[in-house]
């Protein structure tokens, strides 16, 4: 029984460690070390998301687009005052 217990601790830990990407909540974003969020009454700035997160792949004006290994893509969108509205 201990065994058997072990192994499936052992099995969901090494299947969380070799997830390409951890699930955050809907509108938040892993940075290297860093996670970025939305949804707060005052998000970050571009200031910030660019300091944590570093220069996007592409910019179009108020929204962001971060390509992440793995087949992962991020579209921040900023409102017009800079400030971070949400992450999909």
């Amino acid at each position: 029984m201990f065994c058997r217990s072990l192994m499936i601790v052992a099995f969901a830990v090494v299947f969380l460690f070799l997830m390409p990407e951890p699930v955050f909540a809907s509108g938040s974003m892993r940075c290297g070390t860093h996670i970025v969020s939305a949804g707060q009454r005052h998000g970050p700035g571009k200031y910030e998301v660019l300091k944590k997160c570093g220069e996007p792949t592409q910019r179009n004006g108020n929204t962001w687009i971060y390509d992440k290994p793995g087949n992962f893509k991020y579209v921040v969108f900023f409102d017009q005052s800079g400030r971070l509205m949400r992450i999909e």
